[in-house]
């Protein structure tokens, strides 16, 4: 069966930065695009980045832009996560997801295929 399995979540200070990994099994990797969302307490669902098959081609939403980065190691079968400059509004769990879509994944939450636990994000002041 397919799972996504993340880690890298915890408690950083406002300003620091955390590494989100998300590793994948039971799925042909390569074929799908992925996504990161966050979903903070009491708020809707976010998107937050997402990637290519390839890795060729990225993007992040409005309110993490400059400061997330998204990449893809696909003989890891690994999505990570990469955010710095972390401020107390990215607290938050933390979601991956693939998209089996040829092209970029979507910013919407319904077209995904399959989704990993989450992890929480807690950035402090």
């Amino acid at each position: 069966q397919v799972m996504l399995v993340e880690s890298g979540g915890g408690l950083v200070q406002a300003g620091g930065s955390l590494r989100l990994s998300c590793i994948t099994s039971g799925l042909t990797f390569s074929y799908y695009a992925m996504g990161w969302f966050r979903q903070a307490s009491g708020k809707e669902r976010e998107f937050v980045a997402a990637i290519n098959r390839s890795g060729s081609s990225t993007y992040s939403g409005d309110s993490v832009k400059g400061r997330f980065t998204i990449s893809r190691d696909n003989a890891k079968n690994t999505v990570y996560l990469q955010m710095d400059s972390l401020k107390p509004e990215d607290t938050a769990v933390y979601y991956c997801a693939a998209d089996r879509v040829r092209g970029l994944a979507s910013n919407d939450f319904n077209e995904y295929d399959y989704w990993g636990q989450g992890t929480q994000v807690t950035v402090s002041s």
